[in-house]
């Protein structure tokens, strides 16, 4: 039988407790906070220059862009995964299971360097693209696909445990009343898990601007071009341009925080609505 956790001395609760945010502090907070330090150690307007540079905004811009094509990709297909494994049973589901858990146990280099041995210069693919004019290496299209194939996971994770929870009932009910499959999913589905579903997009969308290791497979870094700001923050770091580098550094830190905290506002609330018996 599991004791409670009531049941431990107060001194090993407030022991433990104490070592979980002794540690949290050590992860999250220091780091968070000497890339805050070292990006205003000459000031604001040093900063405030690194990040209005051309260079930096475009780096800006491809972030915001990638992210803007990858996220709604990314929302349509996990929400079609998840509802496909959550309310119905068919040929190859733990395949299916399997391929969305993948980006996960496949490091995001790998990811980008398959992308290059399919779709590069001397890819499989690559005569043909040649041939057509069309460029998905070392562009915009190499890099949301990269993007994608890493994010993907998170907003199919988040919906499938809530799906399985709440079952089929209030799904077949509606079958046996003569709806149609849309408007199943429309009026009974997605009204459950509209908040975890927005909290699985805020992540997504989190990964999509921090991602590193596949996008600098396949970026090429061409500065201005397709470096996003994860690769302008290496090539500033690279040639000794500090401020510069923390800056932008600070900003992508600043957008993965607040998106952060934004779901977990969004899951607080969405936690007093279930304890009042509201609907999710």
């Amino acid at each position: 039988m599991i004791r409670p956790a009531a049941a431990e001395p107060a001194w090993l609760r407030r022991t433990l407790i104490c070592a979980a945010l002794l540690l949290g502090l050590m992860i999250f907070l220091l780091p968070l906070a000497a890339i805050f330090t070292e990006a205003l150690r000459r000031g604001w307007a040093p900063a405030l220059a690194a990040i209005a540079d051309e260079d930096s905004l475009a780096a800006i811009r491809l972030t915001l862009l990638v992210a803007a094509i990858a996220v709604p990709v990314n929302l349509l297909g996990g929400v079609a995964a998840a509802w496909a494994i959550a309310k119905f049973d068919f040929p190859g589901k733990r395949l299916l299971i399997t391929l969305i858990e993948l980006p996960f146990a496949v490091s995001p280099v790998i990811s980008g360097l398959v992308y290059v041995l399919l779709f590069g210069a001397h890819g499989f693919f690559g005569p043909w693209l040649r041939a057509h004019d069309i460029q998905i290496i070392f562009a915009l299209p190499g890099l949301v696909l990269a993007t994608i194939f890493v994010t993907f996971p998170f907003v199919a994770r988040t919906l499938i445990p809530l799906m399985q929870q709440q079952g089929r009932d209030a799904e077949e009910a509606a079958v046996t009343l003569g709806a149609s499959g849309f408007s199943i999913f429309f009026r009974v589905t997605l009204p459950s898990v509209k908040w975890a579903l927005l909290a699985g997009v805020l992540l997504c969308n989190a990964r999509a601007m921090g991602e590193f290791g596949a996008v600098s497979v396949v970026s090429g870094h061409v500065r201005g071009q397709t470096n996003t700001m994860p690769l302008h923050v290496e090539i500033l770091y690279n040639e000794y341009m500090f401020v510069g580098a923390f800056a932008v550094a600070a900003l992508l830190a600043l957008l993965g925080v607040v998106t952060l905290v934004a779901k977990a506002l969004l899951e607080a609330w969405a936690g007093r609505r279930l304890l009042k018996g509201g609907a999710l």
